[in-house]
This record gives structure tokens, C-alpha cells and sequence, in this order.
């Protein structure tokens, strides 16, 4: 490596850093935290008996949804968002425009598997509740989540480590993101090369740190579904 890439390396890396723990990773948090809201109302709309008109059209609605998020790019889906509701009036600025575009994003496919998850109970947990005068919902909260949550944490941090990388996509609604600031660093010189492959690997690190976390709670977890 010349002292000139050197350079370009040592130079960008703070920025980087400063980058992905002030923008990407908070940017990751609350798009992951709102989405999962949009995953557990749409999964329990989904298991929920339908006994009603109004019920039966929201679980269409739903389902729309789904259809819609997991058949398109989350790129597209972002600038949908920032680029094209201006066209209808609406103006939204760049980092509440990505959060929506992630939130979004997450709700469909988080939705999927918190559904899975409360599906994986068997079924006779639900009849216990009944049977000790529990109602619907107080055997959904009492019995089948707990049971449900441990079920959806490996899936659902593996989508969060996912969604902190896809953060990345942010840079196209001029998010100033690690990668943004990447790209800004690398521009200076025209050599995309080292700090590419820097960016690459600052995201690894951070995805190495969540990988362990991961870990950690599924052992926490595992602990105390056997007492």
C-alpha cells in the first residue's frame, strides 16, 4: 500500500466510525423498534380468529402488504418515500424518509416470523388458557408469548444485523451514513478500492459485536426456558 492509500485509510476511518455509531446504528435501532410494532399487530391480526367484516378486510389489507414489501427492493421502497411522495404534496426529510422506508420493510418480513412463531405453540397451550378461564388475549400474554418469543430471537436478530448493514441504502436519500461518509472519503482521491474495502470492514466488526450479543441472549434465554 502507498503512503497516499495509507493516508486515505487512516483518515477515513474516524469518521466512519462516528458515522455508523451516530447515524447507522441508532438509524438500525428505532427503524427495527417501529417495525417490530408493525410485525406483532399484523401477525396477531393474522392468528386472530376472524369473526368480523371489519377484521376480514384489515387481514386483506395486510396481506396486500406483505405481498407488496416482499415482492419489491428495499431501495425502492425508500425512495418511493423520499423521492416520489413529493410528487403527491407530502415532503418528508431524508433521515424520517429512510425509518419509514426500514420500518416498513421490517414490519413485513418481522411479521412473518413473530406469525410462525405464535404458530410453532401447540395448540393444546392454547386450550390450558381456555380451560383456566383465561381469555384470547390472556392466554396469547401469558402463555404463548413468552414461549413464542424465545422461538423468533434468532430469526428476528439475524434480520436486525441484516437491517443495520441495509443501512447502508440510506446513502441514496442522502442519509450521511458510514457508507455515505465512505464514499465521501473515497471521492476526495478518486481511489474507491481501500476505502471500500475499510467500510467493509468496520461493518463486519460492528456485525461481529451484534453476532456475540445474539449469542449471549439465546444462552439467556435458553437458561430460562429450562427452569
Amino acid at each position: 500500500m502507498t503512503d497516499a492509500r495509507a493516508e486515505l485509510v487512516i483518515s477515513g476511518f474516524l469518521p466512519m466510525v462516528k458515522a455508523a455509531v451516530l447515524i447507522s446504528i441508532p438509524l438500525a435501532i428505532v427503524s427495527f423498534i417501529l417495525g417490530m410494532f408493525i410485525a406483532v399487530a399484523v401477525a396477531l391480526l393474522r392468528v386472530t380468529p376472524s369473526h368480523s367484516i371489519i377484521h376480514r378486510i384489515f387481514l386483506v389489507i395486510a396481506k396486500i402488504y406483505i405481498s407488496i414489501i416482499r415482492g419489491t427492493p428495499m431501495l425502492v421502497q425508500i425512495s418511493i418515500v423520499f423521492y416520489g411522495l413529493p410528487a403527491l404534496g407530502i415532503f418528508i426529510d431524508p433521515i424520517p424518509a429512510a425509518i419509514i422506508g426500514f420500518s416498513l420493510n421490517i414490519g413485513a418480513y418481522g411479521s412473518e416470523t413473530v406469525r410462525a412463531a405464535i404458530q410453532s405453540v401447540p395448540k393444546g397451550q392454547w386450550e390450558a388458557g381456555y380451560t383456566i378461564g383465561m381469555t384470547y388475549m390472556q392466554t396469547f400474554r401469558r402463555i404463548i408469548a413468552p414461549q413464542a418469543f424465545r422461538v423468533a430471537v434468532p430469526p428476528l436478530s439475524n434480520t436486525f444485523i441484516g437491517l443495520f448493514k441495509d443501512t447502508s441504502l440510506a446513502s441514496v436519500v442522502t442519509v450521511t451514513e458510514m457508507f455515505r461518509v465512505a464514499q465521501q472519503v473515497a471521492n476526495m482521491s478518486y481511489d474507491f478500492l481501500p476505502v471500500y474495502i475499510e467500510a467493509a470492514l468496520i461493518y463486519w466488526c460492528f456485525c461481529f459485536v451484534l453476532f456475540l450479543l445474539q449469542a449471549r441472549i439465546e444462552k439467556r434465554l435458553d437458561r430460562y426456558v429450562t427452569r
